[in-house]
């Protein structure tokens, strides 16, 4: 059902339908209203084609959207943002946080890590995420060797722990750190 509500298949739709009245219009000799369906529904209907093909969905969310929402608010900015982020339709990217895997050299052009899900913790430390990346051509022991910088690298004060999981996946929970 998320596929049929893209943004991208929503504009394949009104372009293709556009298309097909201006086609039918232009087939019963309907000049006043062929011309306009036609001269803007194939552009639309190219434009959604366009779209589909450098879509990227967004990442299955575990946590109901209202839950949370105080621990939510309450917590660093730059979890939100990043929770905003890969829960949305993405255009021309490879894979979420592509520049962000980028840059932590967690990154593999033919084969780029895949996140799959993300999931809102509460914790006694407070609000976390936890990341599940199918890991794609990026060892396992290269996540861990950047597991300080991953800790820093999303936002200050936080704690990163890696847990792998079978199939080359693995879990990344980001979590406040816990003074004491």
């Amino acid at each position: 059902m998320k596929d049929l509500l893209s943004p991208g298949s929503l504009v394949t739709v009104a372009g293709g339908v556009l298309t097909v009245v201006g086609a039918v219009a232009y087939g019963t000799g309907n000049a006043n209203l062929s011309l306009p369906t036609i001269f803007y529904g194939i552009p639309i209907l190219l434009g959604g084609l366009a779209l589909k093909s450098s879509e990227l969905p967004p990442a299955r969310r575990v946590t109901p959207k209202a839950a949370l929402k105080n621990e939510r608010e309450q917590a660093a900015p730059e979890l939100t943002k990043l929770l905003s982020d890969v829960t949305r339709w993405r255009y021309g990217q490879k894979a979420h946080l592509e520049s962000s895997l980028e840059a932590l050299k967690l990154w593999d052009e033919d084969n780029p890590p895949q996140l799959e899900e993300i999931e809102e913790l509460n914790e006694e430390g407070g609000y976390g995420l936890r990341l599940r990346f199918q890991l794609g051509a990026i060892p396992l022991e290269r996540w861990q060797s950047r597991q300080d910088r991953l800790s820093r690298f999303f936002s200050k004060g936080l704690h990163a722990e890696l847990t792998p999981l079978d199939n080359d996946r693995l879990d990344l929970r980001l979590l406040p750190v816990v003074d004491g």
